[in-house]
Formats: C-alpha cells, structure tokens, sequence
C-alpha cells in the first residue's frame, strides 16, 4: 500500500534489508491532514515571533503526552528524517557535512561548560518565575565570547593580509570564534562600554608581552 503526500509517497510493503528493523515506523498522513491548517498557522505564528516557546510546548503536549497538533507535527517530521538518514547513509558527502556541523556543535557545548554561567543553562528548579531569565544567561555570555573572538579574528585576518600574509579560502575555514584558550573566565562578567571606541591594538605575535591588549577579558 502507498500513501502520497504533495512530492512523498510512503510505501509500507517495502523491504529494507539490514535497516528492516528501524522502518517499521509509519507515517500516519490522516492525522497530519487532520490539523494541517492549524500547523500552518503555527509555523506562521512561530516566524512572525507571536508565540513563545511555552506556549508552543503547551500546545504540542498535555501531561506528558503528545495532543493531536503535537502528533501531527512528530508524524510530518518523520517524513525529512526519513529523507536525512536515507542521504546520510548512501552520500559520502553528506556524511562529511553532518561530521563538521558536529563538531562546531560540540565545540559550542565546550565554550557553554567552560563558561559555566547560569548552571549551565539547565533548568534545576521548579519554578516559572525567572525562567527565560536563567535559559538566556548561558546564551548571552556565550554570544558575547563570540562576538568578541569574531571582531578580532576578522581584525587579525585584515592585518595579515595587509601585510602580505597569504590569507587563502582553506585557511579561513579552519577559523572558529569558538575558541576560548585567551579568555580570563576568572573574576565577574562587566559589560560596559570601552573608554574609547573600536577595537583594541592587536598583540605583536613576535613580543611575549602578556597585557590588556591580548584580549585576556
């Protein structure tokens, strides 16, 4: 039997060989039809910025168990997960994509335990009150060393070049802004302005000085 979804037809007579065990799974196109309209709306709703994450969580799900519109929206996913691990397991490129979006993944979650703010970003009480707050804690000290990485490093590559430095296409890949071994963790966070404006001076690579123009901050 066949079911056809716009361009996606779901065959479930199908064998699979050694992934048999892992496609049993069906898709139910019935349900995802039956709250099609209102997944529209809260994609609309979640691109125009209308609707928080709560809120959604509350609509998706109800004492720990998916609601219809949740059921809909895990039965659509399957569809592009299905797609995903198809292309990951036949495309030697796609696998190579995956493997480095992994590792600037995990290189993220690295500078996130080194900073260590806002208990990690984890939510380790019950309480509602100050929530958002404790969730966005982690994230703003993390933008800021990223902020601050990407601002000198495109202010380094610049110098470089300007001095006759190769600067090539393979080597600014290899760049991350998710390097932390030049930051002081130590001590408080200060956001404040700087006493004059644009970045500092660059330290001369062929020096050891070791001031406030390393960016140890």
């Amino acid at each position: 039997m066949t079911a056809d979804l716009g361009n996606y037809v779901i065959v479930d007579t199908a064998e699979y060989g050694p992934l048999q065990p892992v496609s049993n799974h069906t898709i139910r196109l019935d349900r995802i039809r039956a709250h099609w309209g209102d997944m529209l709306r809260v994609a609309g709703s979640l691109t125009l910025g209308e609707v928080r994450g709560h809120d959604l969580i509350r609509m998706l799900s109800r004492d720990g168990k998916p609601t219809g519109l949740g059921d809909a929206f895990a039965h659509y996913a399957r569809i592009f997960k299905t797609l995903h691990l198809l292309q990951f397991v036949s495309d030697e490129g796609y696998r190579r994509v995956i493997g480095a979006q992994l590792n600037v993944t995990e290189a993220r979650h690295r500078l996130a335990r080194k900073i260590f703010f806002g208990q990690r970003g984890e939510l380790r009480q019950h309480y509602r009150e100050g929530m958002e707050d404790q969730l966005g804690a982690l994230g703003l000290a993390l933008n800021c060393v990223v902020l601050f990485n990407s601002l000198y490093i495109d202010a380094a590559v610049k110098q470089l070049a300007a001095d006759g430095f190769p600067v090539t296409d393979e080597l600014l890949a290899r760049l991350s802004p998710l390097q932390y071994d030049h930051i002081n963790f130590l001590g408080r966070y200060a956001f404040t302005r700087p006493a004059a404006p644009g970045l500092r001076k660059l330290r001369d690579p062929h020096t050891d000085e070791d001031d406030d123009n390393c960016g140890q901050n």
